[in-house]
């Protein structure tokens, strides 16, 4: 087996015991991208010298015996839209192709602190707001497991670099499900970060972000197997005081009632789910109610709600700052998605939006009552199919866009985190689902995911379609 199939745990320890280098893992996955990026354009920035320049040193650093992270020599890949030093945080805009960061975000730096190695900027949608990764700057991103759909976004570089083989663990973020939709599109596992988990500020952009962005907005890792997003989530959340939301919490939290209860959501209400999406809800339930779970299905509250005063906050944010920028320096197709959207759900005015933050707090507490009763909750990422791509460029597209996406906008509006899991097969794409927990609770996420993995199998890297 090449170094490039073996996922980030299994490399990293390689690495550690000598038994591989450094060089010879960001060599092996430098072939891998050599062999199969060209097919789908998952990294649009390479950094081969720097890459093997930090392996060397990663290399020197276990032969003088130091102390070794717990990513030392794994190469991993960055989005364009987060603050790496000495490259563009472009997020796919062609005016912000040279805005150099001149410091690490906190996530990325968390990264070099493990020891990762930096191989590759992965593509997004222009300014990361659309499920289709394709922008005029990088162009457009295809999905290894079949070319006519979308990979996800605004992850999807991430995510077919991943499922492809090109690195074991890609960065990603998530505030409408950036990080899960890739991951279910392209059949690999995604961890969507609660609120305050995981540090990250991007200097190059000093301004602030809106509401919706403060309070949804997290980081994460895609990887292959549920182990690696636990190895990940560890190294990334390392904190820094730079990011006021950044929170000091313990990784693992106390031990639930056992047995643990969870509740299956296979159709979502709000509209209608497809029938692969189901089974895979009521599949991934079989196998944890086989480990010993207590799976009954069962409605959190007010779904339909928490989706709509999504859209309510994020669109009045958009067409109040990202919409007039969009217009003025975005490329043809993200204007057209933008506006399909505005046109959709349109935004509301002053005592709307303070109405519908005041209605998100009143909802969260709801959930974390639920969650008192119900530990973890399993439903679909998304609730069709994959989309085919560019089909949210006209109203009718989007409008079955956005409705598909309804499972995943509950998570940020209430501060979830939420790992997608592969489970079942629709032809040659994966179906999925997210398992969901209250706050600061990863934990019981990754070991109810471990035990779906089991029942499915591990995920192996694909050559693309």
């Amino acid at each position: 087996m090449e170094l490039w199939q073996l996922d980030a745990t299994d490399l990293a320890r390689l690495i550690r015991t000598g038994r591989a280098s450094a060089r010879e893992a960001v060599q092996s996955c430098l072939s891998r991208m050599d062999s199969v990026n060209p097919a789908l354009n998952a990294v649009v920035r390479r950094m081969d010298d720097e890459a093997l320049a930090a392996a060397d040193a990663a290399d020197a650093a276990r032969a003088r015996g130091e102390a070794l992270g717990l990513l030392h020599g794994v190469p991993v890949t960055t989005k364009v839209n987060v603050d790496q030093k000495g490259h563009p945080t472009d997020n796919g805009v062609v005016a912000y192709k040279d805005l150099i960061a001149i410091e690490d975000s906190p996530v990325v730096a968390n990264l070099r602190r493990a020891g990762a190695i930096l191989v590759g900027r992965t593509n997004a949608p222009a300014f990361s707001m659309r499920i289709f990764t394709d922008n005029a700057l990088h162009g457009c991103t295809l999905n290894p497991l079949d070319r006519a759909i979308t990979p996800g976004g605004s992850s999807g570089g991430a995510g077919a670099a991943v499922a492809s083989g090109i690195c074991s663990i890609g960065h990603g973020n998530d505030i409408g499900g950036s990080i899960r939709i890739p991951a279910t599109c392209c059949g690999i596992v995604g961890l969507r970060t609660g609120f305050g988990r995981v540090p990250a500020v991007n200097f190059s952009s000093p301004g602030g972000r809106p509401m919706g962005g403060q309070l949804m907005s997290v980081q994460g890792p895609h990887t292959r197997t549920v182990r690696d997003a636990r190895l990940a989530l560890a190294a990334m959340s390392h904190g820094d005081r730079r990011d006021w939301k950044w929170a000091d919490m313990p990784l693992q939290g106390p031990p639930p009632v056992r047995p643990i209860r969870v509740a299956l959501v296979p159709q979502v209400p709000g509209g209608s789910t497809h029938p692969a999406q189901a089974d895979a809800v009521r599949t991934a339930g079989r196998h944890l109610a086989a480990a010993g779970y207590h799976v009954e299905e069962v409605l959190p509250p007010d779904i339909p709600r928490v989706v709509e005063l999504w859209h309510r906050v994020c669109v009045t944010d958009v067409f109040s700052g990202l919409w007039p920028l969009m217009q003025q320096v975005g490329d043809p197709d993200g204007q057209a998605s933008m506006a399909a959207w505005l046109a959709a759900h349109p935004p509301t005015d002053l005592a709307g939006y303070i109405g519908a933050l005041t209605e998100r707090d009143a909802l969260q507490m709801r959930w974390m009552a639920w969650f008192e009763q119900w530990p973890l909750l399993v439903m679909p990422v998304l609730c069709d199919l994959p989309p085919a791509q560019r089909s949210d460029l006209t109203a009718e597209g989007q409008v079955a866009t956005l409705a598909s996406m309804r499972s995943s906008l509950i998570a940020p509006m209430l501060g979830l985190p939420g790992l997608a899991v592969p489970v079942g097969r629709h032809g040659r794409l994966r179906t999925g689902v997210q398992i969901m927990a209250t706050r600061w609770r990863e934990d019981l996420c990754l070991d109810a995911g471990e035990t779906v993995e089991a029942g499915e199998g591990i995920v192996a890297p694909v050559d693309p379609a």
